[in-house]
């Protein structure tokens, strides 16, 4: 069986939209991952969402396009998770959440406490913005 079979039986039988590339090494070389993944991105077996990490697609009934498996922040809380970092929601999200405010967020911004995150998350035009707390207010 070729890789590239492999590789997409792997994905397909995942629970999860996320597949992290480290999820993978064991089916092959790190080339020979770059180039397989690198396939099924350009057939639309899957979107990179960041360096590493890749997310199912699948066909919009209605458009006929493809889209993301699952919505941009179940996507992102799912890559963090896997990625071992602790997020939580941002301020705006927080004073929403609890009704101290009645606007919603349209940008999905996660708080990482003191730690410092630059990975950049992104599907499409849709980015996590990081927000630190200071250390005071710890």
């Amino acid at each position: 069986m070729k890789l590239e079979a492999r590789v997409a039986r792997s994905i397909r039988r995942r629970t999860g939209v996320v597949i992290l590339r480290s999820e993978l090494s064991k089916l092959g070389s790190q080339s020979q991952l770059t180039r397989v993944l690198a396939t099924l991105v350009a057939s639309g077996h899957l979107i990179r969402v960041g360096h590493g990490i890749y997310a199912k697609t699948r066909m919009n009934r209605f458009t006929g396009t493809l889209l993301p498996a699952a919505p941009f922040e179940s996507i992102a809380a799912e890559a963090f998770s896997k990625l071992g970092i602790d997020v939580g929601p941002g301020t705006l999200a927080r004073d929403y959440n609890s009704g101290r405010s009645t606007q919603i967020p349209m940008v999905a911004v996660v708080t990482t406490g003191r730690r410092r995150i630059t990975r950049r998350i992104q599907v499409g035009t849709k980015r996590v913005v990081y927000e630190r707390v200071a250390k005071d207010t710890l």
